[in-house]
């Protein structure tokens, strides 16, 4: 992640819409908790993207979460809003598709790790600084003392197992600035 990358603190009280992908990173790694954990951010997910989560294990302990609090459960009708995810669906999956339209009608942070369409659109309609990946909710965990460089390097060895690689060696290259 290079200097254009944005910092969660950059989002602080921010509402952070999840979409599909994230979640079941999260899930691969058993952190899914650490939604709850990370003040001040509010998790989000909408309807749809629940939707997309075909592995029962997995769907279940997303309910779980959500019955916890560390993610909270949209179901959002306004015209706007259906409007764009309307038109977003023409190019992309349903669960992106109503992220994209929150974040832009809500004027949230999405976080996903989405490339080509999904990711130009955002880039158009939000903003780069608003769209955080799985690394980043990862790092903010590690400054956040809720996890240690070492077990997010584990973590992100078993993520580039399931195909989702980072940009970098180790966690603790992201944190040498700091």
């Amino acid at each position: 992640m290079g200097s254009d990358q944005p910092t969660a603190t950059d989002c602080q009280r921010a509402a952070i819409v999840t979409d599909t992908n994230v979640l079941i990173n999260l899930l691969h790694i058993g952190q899914l908790p650490l939604l709850g954990v990370l003040e001040p951010y509010q998790f989000l997910a909408p309807e749809e993207v629940l939707g997309e989560m075909i592995d029962p294990a997995q769907r279940e302990e997303t309910d779980a979460a959500i019955c916890r609090g560390d993610l909270s459960l949209l179901d959002i009708d306004s015209v706007e809003y259906l409007a764009l995810f309307s038109e977003l669906r023409d190019v992309m999956g349903r669960g992106e598709a109503a992220c994209l339209a929150l974040a832009k009608t809500k004027r949230w942070h999405i976080a996903s790790d989405e490339k080509k369409c999904f990711r130009r659109r955002a880039i158009e309609w939000i903003g780069k600084e608003r769209i955080l990946r799985t690394e980043l909710i990862l790092l903010e965990a590690i400054r956040f003392d809720c996890i240690t460089v070492p077990e997010a390097d584990g973590f992100k060895a078993v993520l580039e197992a399931k195909r989702y690689s980072m940009p970098f060696k180790s966690f603790a290259d992201l944190l040498g600035g700091l």
